[in-house]
């Protein structure tokens, strides 16, 4: 803002020079609000917590996006490995691992069946081993009954 030397005469009416007066108060008024607002530390520091705070979010929503990607490919990565590593082990460790996983299936099945009998009722153990050793004597009816059963199930679903 400049301003006009004061011997100068600078309005030629008395409302030239109130506009001038106005003029000067609002520019003043500007400057007073500038100023004001360069020493409001506090109100300065929460506006610099906010644009931080917008960077943060906004770099964070970068990065789980490609961490997002990365895994992606990770897990791409890894099952392709994780199949060339199946291709290249020999026929006989497989077997050995799928026996081993039967003989622990097995074993866990006779603990199960050991804590079952361990902890059911008497009458409902006899009732069971009366229907076991059923089925095993009738396996011929039981497997006609069941192929039957199947059978019309699927004529049902055909209808449909």
């Amino acid at each position: 803002m400049t301003q006009p030397p004061h011997d100068k005469p600078t309005a030629s009416s008395p409302d030239e020079l109130r506009e001038q007066v106005e003029q000067t108060r609002a520019e003043l008024g500007q400057t007073v609000e500038a100023l004001a607002a360069k020493t409001d530390l506090k109100a300065r520091a929460q506006d610099k917590a906010a644009e931080v705070k917008e960077q943060v979010a906004a770099k964070a929503g970068e990065l789980k996006e490609n961490a997002v990607l990365k895994a992606g490919e990770l897990k791409v990565k890894a099952t392709h490995l994780a199949h060339q590593a199946q291709d290249r082990v020999p026929d006989p460790v497989k077997e050995a691992k799928a026996t081993q996983v039967a003989q622990q299936t097995r074993a866990m099945a006779a603990r199960a069946g050991q804590q079952w009998q361990d902890r059911a009722p008497e009458p409902v153990r006899r009732k069971t081993a009366q229907g076991a050793r059923l089925a095993r004597d009738n396996r011929k009816a039981l497997l006609v009954a069941s192929g039957l059963a199947v059978a019309v199930l699927l004529a049902c679903r055909r209808k449909r």
